[in-house]
């Protein structure tokens, strides 16, 4: 019967709840401090685009594909890196008591059991399968957004019908982008699970570092304002008249 290591006390397993929590609830986290995430705010964007993207000609609907075929090819980059590393992760796991051994005598990590070693890839190995998954789920919402774009008429969005057409291409097109970001966020959050084998202390104070300054790109960095800015004078355009 599996047991647990005798040296996964509280602050062990609360290290690893913090990863897992602030990756989890980091939008939340972000509604609650201030206007959400940039993607939540782009959507406005988005949907104004895809309105717009409705009755152009074709050269100009040729270019948004162009555009959308970049944010595909970012995906498929991405998932392929995570995959490539995923597999060195889960080879590490195979041989794990070797791996334990050769780096047992590192000054920089703390002291553990052979087990909380175990554990620690296990925790790094699953955030990155989550990432893996989140950027082949984004790659799926592209597809659906291309199929749904293909549908939009081809004569301008001056009708209710036409308008909500555009507003769930958009939706769609956000979920997306929101998967992509989630897996990217990943990235960070296993640096943080890196700090676990330096000891869980340092590991809590390497999570809610990467946090904010995650919290500060979305909030109160020149790019976050910028885009801010930009959102709310776009809700004082007025919309032209069918």
């Amino acid at each position: 019967m599996m047991t647990l290591p005798d040296d996964l006390g509280f602050p062990q397993a609360a290290a690893i709840v913090l990863i897992f929590a602030l990756w989890g609830l980091y939008g939340p986290i972000l509604k609650l401090f201030g206007k959400g995430s940039l993607n939540t705010q782009l959507h406005a964007v988005r949907k104004r685009w895809l309105q717009m993207h409705q009755g152009i000609d074709r050269e100009h609907r040729v270019f948004d594909a162009i555009l959308l075929g970049h944010i595909s090819s970012s995906i498929s980059y991405f998932g392929s890196a995570t995959l490539l590393v995923l597999a060195g992760l889960v080879g590490t796991l195979i041989n794990v008591n070797r791996l334990y051994i050769a780096t047992r005598d590192l000054s920089f990590l703390g002291a553990m059991s052979a087990g909380l070693f175990t554990i620690y890839v296990a925790v790094l190995t699953l955030i990155l399968a989550l990432s893996f998954f989140a950027f082949t789920y984004s790659l799926r919402k592209m597809a659906y957004t291309f199929a749904l774009m293909g549908g939009l008429q081809a004569t301008p969005a001056d009708t209710p019908e036409s308008r909500f057409l555009g507003e769930q291409t958009a939706t769609v097109l956000t979920e997306a982008v929101r998967s992509i970001n989630t897996g990217i966020r990943g990235f960070y959050y296993a640096v943080a699970a890196l700090f676990l084998f330096a000891g869980p202390y340092v590991a809590i104070a390497a999570t809610l570092a990467i946090t904010g300054i995650l919290c500060y790109r979305q909030m109160f960095s020149p790019t976050a304002l910028a885009i801010g800015r930009y959102v709310e004078a776009l809700g004082r355009v007025r919309e032209p008249e069918p």
